[in-house]
């Protein structure tokens, strides 16, 4: 009877650990005697926009501060997610709303429709949460800035709708993510044919991508991918060598969520996979779709990033059009500039972006 008592408390260790029970509450700013500082917001919220609720964060030190809305990547990896795991201090210099995109993560809802989950869907969900914090916060405009997954929603939104924003922030800029992949792949087996490792020479050669469009498209979904690239340090953060235990061990012991709003990260993650707005963006040009912005633009990119390759962002950039634009390399980052150096991207936030100024941009 105590082995099976045993084994049943080492399972609910495990669980626990893994998997760590909470109410998914976020923790309040608090001044130097310990009560709720005054004019903080930190709530999770959840607010009909196109007849469905979708969830967010929205975190403040003070509510009179600029906003910012928060397009994270993916579909399916919560921008606060990452917040939580590499704080990065935004919430002390503006009203900061991570919004997580209809069906996935908090807003995942088994009765979504998958014929909702459309490019045009997701730019006027962004639109309705900009209408939201602009009425809320008493401001005509606000930023908007974009990672990964995000930019190709975000880019687009800021072209259509340029009165709404007073800037443009871009974190790993989509461009022609065919082309990035393709030129990453090569870049990665010739990095492991260099260092003389064959066998992970021998699986891209068991992808041959350049061959034809399901062989790039069964690369481009495989799990080998992911491991290639944080492997060699070029995916979502330079010092994250595994999927596994920098984002999917960390999500399910991420207590802002509750359990199974944890498990629905994952479930919204591989349902948004199979949608149109995914499959949509393997055929977006940035070149082509948005030549030009009417408004500010600003491109943070990672040295390191072959997810979305920083050679074709710094490309990308000198040949869109804006009233104003700026581009900055991180140099110790690869693809998340904002988490992996955060005290640099506040400081051309404040610096640059808020005085609507370029002086500290690259020369390109």
């Amino acid at each position: 009877m105590w082995i099976i008592a045993s084994v049943i408390f080492c399972i609910v260790m495990v669980s626990c650990l893994t998997l760590p029970p909470s109410f998914g509450k976020t923790k309040p700013f608090l001044d130097d005697s310990g009560n709720v500082l005054s004019g903080s917001i930190s709530e999770k919220i959840f607010i009909d926009i196109n007849g469905d609720p979708l969830g967010m964060f929205i975190m403040a030190k003070d509510e009179n501060k600029p906003v910012i809305l928060f397009l994270s990547g993916g579909p399916g990896i919560p921008g606060f997610f990452l917040e939580q795991k590499y704080p990065t201090g935004l919430a002390n210099e503006f009203v900061v709303c991570f919004l997580e995109y209809r069906g996935t993560s908090i807003s995942y809802n088994s009765n979504t429709s998958a014929d909702t989950m459309t490019t045009e869907q997701y730019i006027s969900d962004v639109i309705g949460v900009t209408d939201y914090l602009r009425e809320r916060f008493g401001q005509d405009k606000i930023y908007l800035m974009a990672h990964s997954f995000g930019t190709y929603i975000g880019i687009q939104t800021a072209a259509q709708n340029p009165e709404l924003y007073h800037a443009y922030i871009s974190l790993a800029q989509i461009v022609n993510q065919v082309q990035s992949e393709k030129m990453a792949y090569s870049y990665m087996r010739d990095q492991y044919r260099a260092a003389g490792n064959e066998k992970m020479v021998k699986k891209f050669e068991d992808y041959p991508i350049f061959t034809s469009d399901q062989a790039y498209e069964r690369y481009f979904t495989s799990s080998f991918r992911d491991t290639a690239m944080h492997d060699l340090g070029v995916g979502t953060a330079r010092d994250m060598r595994s999927v596994i235990t920098g984002i999917f061990l960390p999500t399910l012991g991420c207590t802002v969520y509750t359990p199974m709003e944890r498990i629905n990260i994952w479930r919204g993650k591989a349902f948004a996979s199979s949608t149109a707005v995914v499959k949509e963006i393997k055929h977006f040009n940035a070149f082509e779709h948005v030549p030009s912005l009417d408004i500010p633009t600003y491109f943070f990119a990672g040295a390191h990033d072959y997810t979305c390759l920083y050679s074709l962002q710094k490309e990308y950039y000198v040949q869109i059009q804006a009233p104003l634009k700026g581009f900055y390399t991180f140099e110790n980052s690869a693809h998340s500039p904002l988490f992996e150096q955060p005290d640099k991207a506040i400081g051309l936030l404040m610096q640059d972006i808020l005085n609507g100024t370029n002086s500290l941009s690259e020369q390109i």
